[in-house]
């Protein structure tokens, strides 16, 4: 686990520079910048339905426990997870923490 994963998420985070987030984005290995810089996103792969499921529900819990929840795309064997802050117009550290934190649901 990265020590993003173990930090909490804190409302009224202001957005990111340029420079911050790409210093972040090295300690979430996988995700990626999309939107112009304003969002973080990963595919996760599963072997089915269930497994899927059960990460998204991982997800929602820990979304429901920080009040940063991100924006899923559910597919029969795959969950595509999308972070950003709406209220700062980008990314703040609470996304990097949350991918953070969904990452650690699964092995390297």
């Amino acid at each position: 686990m990265t020590d993003l994963a173990s930090r909490h998420c804190v409302n009224g985070r202001t957005k990111l520079d340029d420079a911050a987030i790409l210093a972040l984005l090295d300690e979430v290995p996988g995700w990626l910048l999309v939107e112009e810089g304003t969002a973080l996103t990963r595919t996760f792969a599963f072997a089915d339905y269930w497994e899927t499921m059960a990460f998204v529900n991982a997800v929602a819990w820990i979304a429901h426990g920080a009040d940063h929840h991100p924006d899923l795309s559910v597919h029969y064997n795959r969950c595509v997870a999308r972070w950003s802050t709406h209220d700062a117009g980008g990314l703040t550290e609470n996304d990097f923490i949350a991918a953070a934190k969904v990452s650690a649901l699964l092995p390297r």
